[in-house]
């Protein structure tokens, strides 16, 4: 009786072609940094610092939160000597959410609650002071972002509304371009 035992071996060996298996939880370097910040002086003086983190969950969808500073104040001067000026500060937080339906083009929505302050004063009157005050607001708009400077950088160039409209409002009742930096 004749018994023959075979033994083959097949070796095969793929080149790193094999994509990095895909990171899960948090990937800090998804975080992006930045907002929007403001000068004017002269009879209108505003100041306006309003820093933001958020993360890119993928290509489409980016969210995060903020803080507001904002500081208004106009001077009027009438004949006559008299001048009215009119103070209003805003502290506040925000949270947004981003859709980028293609690249570069984003649409944003941005509820925040700020708290108001506010003063008035004429030539010759006391200064009165309005009551503190809670302000709702929910802006929409849309945009642009522009890569700059590196890797996860874009110029964030956006038109925005606030839809709630509510009394004393930073925004006033009109659409307001803005602009800010993402790094």
């Amino acid at each position: 009786m004749l018994s023959v035992t075979g033994f083959v071996q097949v070796q095969a060996q793929e080149e790193d072609v094999q994509e990095p298996p895909a990171q899960k939880g948090f990937d800090k370097s998804k975080l992006f940094f930045g907002g929007n910040f403001g000068l004017s002086f002269g009879n209108s003086t505003f100041i306006n610092i309003s820093p933001q983190v958020g993360y890119r969950f993928n290509q489409y969808l980016a969210a995060g939160a903020g803080v507001n500073f904002n500081y208004r104040s106009l001077k009027t001067e009438y004949s006559g000597g008299i001048t009215e000026r009119e103070r209003y500060g805003y502290g506040g937080l925000n949270i947004f959410g981003r859709f980028y339906p293609i690249q570069y083009i984003l649409i944003q929505a941005q509820p925040e609650i700020n708290y108001n302050w506010a003063s008035y004063s004429i030539t010759g009157s006391p200064t009165q002071k309005l009551p503190g005050l809670l302000v709702p607001s929910l802006l929409l708009g849309a945009g642009g972002a522009i890569p700059a400077g590196g890797r996860n950088g874009a110029l964030i160039l956006m038109l925005q509304y606030d839809v709630i409209q509510a009394a004393r409002n930073p925004y006033g009742n009109k659409v307001f371009f803005s602009f800010g930096y993402n790094f």
